[in-house]
């Protein structure tokens, strides 16, 4: 999510140039073979996905289309994540595309808008396991109410809690914070007992750590955050300013470590594994790493709440399968989708490996109740929401954006938090009206 906007737009703009005047009309329903699970074709089908995002299971995955289908094998080939956006752009551009790929979820609607995916609406539109697809991930695969990819994998954010230091702190290490008053209160308790620990961690200098963690706290309460165009109001709802009141006062309370002030997302990810932190808003993936960094820890999983007692919200994020256009194995491309969304894949691929699944109807299944906490993480999805618009990383991602400068302001100065607000709502507004 690091890559530079303008140049992404110049490569997306060169890439709708290439195509031509008057482009064939999508494929309708009835053109279309209906979708199975194998192979629609025989050859080697071509693969994209990012470095950086959930290999191990995009290499499951593969690995079980590859068994089922030998006659049109997936050949997967890793990007840089910071070269993947540019890439495609490029590839789209000069008719060098994959057959399909995975791509980060947020960039879509840009894709999307430039006409550069393939248009699967008549294709999957009547896919009875989208009714249950995760939220978050079809709202971005979806442009102008037209379909453009399904979820490949999920990360979602949650509240991780140490049982063992609730229990150290007198509290019941069953009954996690259903409020924002109520975490306030445990982190208090939590970091009263000394010896380096701390009641709650923010990082200081992630736009993308704090969009995950604490983006859902505002939604939780009400807020939106992102402008979605240039009409619309960004940072809008009471809960913006309840929300940076609270992490303001945790911090000046002493329930946040110092060295939180220069997280900048390299480090984030061990933070809660450490022991000295109480609870964080972290994602599924800190599950098996927590337990490897400290295999004795008790530690449970929440949702994150918001202001009032029994609100929460996650931030769902992860990667969609799309098909870029020029691919010439478009039938290929949506039978693999199909075979994802399979109940068999759905249980025996994804959560079998203690994945989440893509699918809110597959979380009943027998190795998550083997595993509590996949379950409980999973939860998640069904609060779950991504931010939509065109201008993602210039808004909120980017490490000089208009959302990671109020938080730094909000969480290490004393500036008015409503001219806070407004300074950042001004630029948020500015950057999407020029997209």
């Amino acid at each position: 999510m690091r890559t530079h906007w303008a140049a992404l737009a110049a490569l997306l703009l060169a890439a709708a140039c290439s195509q031509e005047a008057a482009p064939p009309p999508a494929t309708t329903q009835a053109q279309a073979a209906a979708a199975t699970t194998s192979c629609a074709s025989k050859g080697e089908l071509t693969m994209w996905e990012r470095s950086g995002g959930n290999k191990q299971m995009v290499d499951m995955l593969v690995a079980a289309w590859n068994a089922k289908n030998p006659d049109c094998k997936i050949n997967l080939t890793y990007i840089p994540h910071t070269e993947m956006v540019g890439k495609i752009a490029q590839g789209v551009a000069s008719g060098d595309v994959p057959d399909l790929m995975g791509m980060d979820l947020i960039y879509a609607p840009q894709f999307e808008k430039e006409q550069q995916l393939v248009d699967l609406t008549d294709r999957i539109k009547d896919w009875p396991e989208l009714a249950t697809a995760s939220k978050g991930h079809m709202t971005v695969a979806t442009y102008q109410d037209r379909l453009y990819g399904v979820p490949l994998y999920a990360d979602v954010s949650a509240l991780f809690y140490n049982k063992d230091l609730f229990q150290k702190a007198g509290l019941d290490p069953d009954k996690p914070p259903t409020s924002l008053a109520e975490l306030r209160d445990y982190a208090d308790k939590i970091t009263a007992l000394g010896g380096g620990v701390r009641g709650y961690y923010l990082p200081g200098n992630c736009a993308g750590c704090n969009i995950f963690t604490v983006g859902p706290l505002m939604w939780a309460s009400g807020a939106t955050i992102e402008a979605t165009d240039g009409s619309a109001e960004p940072l809008t709802g009471d809960g913006v300013k309840q929300v940076l009141q609270f992490t303001r006062d945790m911090v000046k309370a002493g329930n946040v470590p110092d060295g939180s002030r220069t997280e900048n997302g390299e480090t984030f990810h061990l933070q809660f594994g450490s022991g000295k932190v109480g609870m964080m808003g972290t994602g599924n993936f800190n599950i098996t790493l927590a337990r490897q960094q400290n295999p004795s820890m008790n530690f449970g999983i929440s949702l994150l709440p918001g202001i009032a007692p029994g609100s929460s919200a996650s931030f769902i994020g992860g990667d969609l399968v799309v098909v870029p256009k020029g691919s010439e194995r478009v039938a290929d491309a949506v039978n693999v989708m199909k075979f994802l969304l399979s109940d068999e894949v759905q249980v025996e691929v994804y959560a079998k490996a203690l994945n989440l699944t893509t699918r809110s109807d597959m979380v009943d299944n027998s190795y998550f109740k083997a595993e509590p906490l996949v379950g409980d993480v999973a939860k998640a999805l069904a609060v779950g929401r991504t931010p939509y618009t065109t201008t993602f990383f210039e808004q909120i991602n980017s490490p000089q954006g208009p959302w990671l400068k109020m938080l730094q302001r909000a969480y290490y100065s004393d500036d008015n938090l409503d001219t806070v607000i407004a300074d950042a709502k001004t630029e948020m507004k500015a950057i999407a009206g020029r997209s």
